[in-house]
């Protein structure tokens, strides 16, 4: 027997894992919290869990493969046509759709960083060269360096609007001026999977520049607002060339018969459901005024997380929300994210903030 190992990419050496956020270990007497990921705390809508338990009737059946139902109220929800409209399992399905349709071996993508964790790991499975551009300072997009690292071989720009991990949104003004910077055969994706959350009136509105120009495309999930994470749906909206190559890139049946239900039925129940995000945009504009209070330097958050930017004390501060029965997300050297969820858990994250920035240095 050859002692010979499987060949398996050399790339694949230098790609990052995905690191999910991970519950608290739970402690005897107190209650722990999960604000590791971005999860929305409401449980599902009773009118959507009675869709999905409908749907549930029929699992011995494929999925509609180009979730057809699911496009049409897609498109009829936004006022584009359905042929714009590619379906994917979550914004980060998408996502890998759009890398393998515009990029090989050798081709770059810019984008900004720290931004999405899992743009270096699309990016690096298909071949392609990843170029960060550092965020501003105040953890903004820096839209003129990223026009500037733009080459004849950049294929893709990601634009992460209201960015994860940090937060802020980028502005209409900005985006505007940067589009006319990229050049027309270089496809630009703007990722705003937190576009519920937006209240800065300054923010741009991506499907506008969607709808002005053929080399832009937006991508969206009913993982967030919608509280779908578990399903994993999401989707594109692009001009017919690029919504075509999305759905030749796709996974076959890849978006269950039980997320396009779910999904369906959540467009109906919008109005309902925004009612919970306004609820969540409360009680994140109130974690930020607190920490504030405390002293702390924190961006302005559009999303539906608060960004601490920590440095070499990130994996300390996530220890001591570990011990007090919160987890967040730790980005060691860089900073936390921490996900607004239940009032308590909020609570609970404050009150970990206030000790910990009163505490020792060391």
């Amino acid at each position: 027997m050859s002692d010979l190992s499987p060949r398996i990419r050399a790339a694949l050496q230098s790609i990052p894992s995905y690191k999910p956020g991970r519950p608290p270990a739970a402690r005897e007497g107190v209650t722990s919290y999960k604000i590791s990921s971005n999860e929305n705390p409401y449980p599902p809508l009773p009118s959507v869990l009675q869709v999905v338990e409908d749907a549930a009737t029929h699992l011995n059946r494929y999925p509609d493969m180009f979730a057809t139902g699911l496009v049409n109220a897609i498109a009829a929800h936004l006022g584009v046509p359905a042929e714009h409209v590619a379906t994917g399992t979550g914004s980060v399905g998408v996502l890998g759709q759009i890398v393998q349709a515009t990029c090989g071996e050798g081709d770059e993508v810019v984008y900004a960083w720290r931004s999405f964790e899992a743009y270096p790991i699309v990016v690096g499975i298909c071949g392609a060269r990843a170029v960060q551009v550092p965020l501003t300072p105040d953890a903004r997009h820096d839209l003129d360096a990223m026009a500037a690292a733009i080459t004849d071989r950049t294929r893709l720009v990601l634009v992460c609007t209201p960015n994860n991990p940090t937060g802020p949104a980028v502005h209409a003004d900005e985006l505007e001026a940067f589009l006319d910077k990229v050049p027309s055969d270089v496809l630009v994706v703007i990722d705003e999977a937190y576009c519920e959350f937006v209240r800065d009136p300054k923010t741009a509105d991506p499907l506008t520049a969607y709808r002005n120009r053929p080399n832009v495309a937006v991508l969206r999930t009913f993982s967030k607002a919608y509280g779908l994470a578990g399903l994993r749906v999401g989707y594109a909206v692009a001009h017919p060339d690029v919504a075509d190559a999305l759905r030749k890139t796709a996974v076959p049946f890849g978006v269950s018969g039980l997320a396009q239900e779910a999904a369906i039925a959540s467009l109906k129940a919008e109005r309902e459901l925004l009612e919970r995000v306004d609820a969540l945009v409360a009680e994140r504009d109130r974690v930020l005024a607190a920490l504030r209070d405390q002293g702390w330097d924190v961006p302005d958050s559009q999303a539906n997380f608060v960004w601490l930017a920590l440095g070499d004390r990130t994996d300390e501060f996530a220890a001591a929300c570990e011990e007090a029965g919160i987890s967040v997300r730790p980005f060691s050297g860089d900073g936390a994210r921490c996900t607004v969820a239940e009032t308590e858990a909020n609570d609970r994250l404050i009150e970990v903030c206030g000790r910990f920035r009163q505490g020792p240095t060391s």
